[in-house]
This record gives C-alpha cells, sequence and structure tokens, in this order.
C-alpha cells in the first residue's frame, strides 16, 4: 500500500469512542496502511462526549466556516483534529453544535435513537468530502464503516459526481452487525431529494431502516467488506447479488494479509 492515499470514513474510531467491532477496525485498518507506508486520513463526526481537552482536538480555522444546506437549512460546518498518540495519524473531526454538541452519540440515556440522526448522516456525508475538497487531497481508495457514515458512497456518486477529484477514487463500505433497531426519521429520503438527488437512487430509503440504509451504501461502492461474522441475512443475499468484489471476514489474525491483497488486487487492479 506504499503512497496509497485511503481515506476512512467513520462513525467511530478507538480511542476516541469506547471499543466496538466498528471503532476498533476503523483504528486498525488505517494504522496497518499506515505501516506499509500509505497516506491516510481518517474522519468521525465529534460527539459531544468525546473529551477535547484529554484527547487535545482543535478547530481547524481554515478548514472550517463553510455553511452546509441541510433541508433548506444553513447548518455551520467544524473542522477538528487530532493526533492518535504513538501513531502519527491525524484524525478529522465533523462538528456542528446543532448536531454534535449533545454528551452522546446516537441514542439518548433511554437508548432512542436520536430524531436528527437522519440529518446528521447526511451533514457528517457532505462534510466529509467538502473537507476533502478543501485539503485538495485526492484518496485513490475511500474506506466508509457503520451506519451514520453511509450516505458517503451515494453523496459522492450523486451529488458530486462532477467533482474532479474524486474521478480515480474507488469506494470501499465495510457491512457489520451494529445496527439499531426501528427506522431513522421517515422523512429522510425527502431530505436527501432536496439535495436533487434521484428518487429512484434512494427509493430504497423510503423505509430508512439500518438494512436499508446498507443497502444503498452497497449500491453506491465499488467493492465491499463484510467486517462481522455474521451479518444480517438479508444484507448477506443483497450482497452476493451485487456482483461486486466482496472480502469475506477475515479474523484479526488473517485480516491484515487479506485486506492489504483485497485492495491492490480487486479494488486498485494488479497493476498496481
Amino acid at each position: 500500500m506504499k503512497d496509497k492515499r485511503i481515506l476512512y470514513v467513520s462513525s467511530e474510531v478507538v480511542p476516541y469512542l469506547p471499543e466496538t467491532e466498528i471503532s476498533s477496525a476503523s483504528f486498525e485498518a488505517p494504522r496497518l496502511v499506515n505501516q506499509q507506508g500509505g497516506q491516510i486520513r481518517i474522519f468521525m463526526p465529534r460527539y459531544g462526549n468525546i473529551n477535547e481537552r484529554r484527547h487535545q482536538l482543535h478547530e481547524v480555522i481554515r478548514l472550517s466556516g463553510i455553511n452546509l444546506v441541510i433541508n433548506d437549512l444553513d447548518m455551520p460546518l467544524i473542522i477538528k483534529v487530532a493526533s492518535i498518540p504513538k501513531e502519527r495519524i491525524q484524525v478529522y473531526f465533523i462538528d456542528n453544535d446543532e448536531y454534535f454538541k449533545r454528551k452522546a452519540t446516537l441514542t439518548d440515556e433511554d437508548g432512542k435513537l436520536f430524531s436528527d440522526n437522519d440529518e446528521r448522516a447526511i451533514f457528517f456525508a457532505k462534510g466529509v468530502i467538502e473537507t476533502v475538497k478543501k485539503l485538495n487531497w485526492a484518496p485513490d481508495i475511500i474506506h466508509v464503516h457503520g451506519w451514520l457514515a453511509s450516505l458517503l458512497p451515494l453523496y459522492l456518486k450523486q451529488y458530486y459526481k462532477d467533482e474532479p477529484l474524486f474521478n480515480e477514487s474507488k469506494i470501499v463500505t465495510s457491512i457489520y452487525n451494529q445496527s439499531f433497531e426501528g427506522t431513522l426519521n421517515t422523512d429522510m429520503v425527502n431530505k436527501i431529494k432536496f439535495d436533487n438527488i434521484e428518487e429512484d437512487a434512494i427509493k430504497t430509503l423510503v423505509e430508512p431502516s439500518y438494512n436499508s440504509l446498507m443497502k444503498v451504501a452497497i449500491d453506491y461502492s465499488d467493492a465491499l467488506i463484510v467486517g462481522s461474522e455474521n451479518i444480517p441475512e438479508e444484507l448477506d443475499t443483497y450482497l452476493k447479488a451485487a456482483d461486486k468484489p466482496i472480502l469475506e471476514y477475515k479474523s484479526k489474525d488473517e485480516f491484515g494479509e487479506a485486506y492489504t491483497t483485497f485492495f491492490n488486487e480487486s479494488v486498485l487492479g494488479s497493476s498496481n
């Protein structure tokens, strides 16, 4: 992976949030590529329960200050950055007071999904892409983890389809068993349509369940990774029908070599 540019977009990353399958993979995969001489950037939301002082987050003024339009409202984009100790890995945080100041991640103290998680997902996807544009950093691969990040493939292939910076970028999405009950706000599809994204591209999201979100991510990804030993049967069937390169689930011991081979041969092509 030497000199390859890989952008990691995740809903959660260790050490900023507790260890889960997603947060661990979102740290281990970049670390592996970093050790192989690849260039990496990691993006995640700046949830209010992340301790800014302890993790030494600071705002990047030159990247902050633009407004993203979400459902006809101007929402200011704030970018913060921190370094993972001992790894020389930079993590960029997408922030906005309205969406991410609350002292929680995706659910309230009763475990109920926040009613604006749909808008937070749209804001996160657009915020990552706008920031990468400002960095003028063209990734070879964009690797997506977690359902809050799952709209990024759709937005990149639809809303940002004419953005030259991403012309050569390949999108890889990891599918996990870390889901949620019920659905997000059922008006989500209209909020995405507000961005002139064709109705046909998001008809799956009329009922915005976990499986629906991941199906849209699968539709707009170039390759896929099974990140959990068991994933929902509905998604497993959908994956197999997608006719795209798939890296089946690998244990931690097997992951490194399989991941590198998959990226080099199946995603970038063996000539790379």
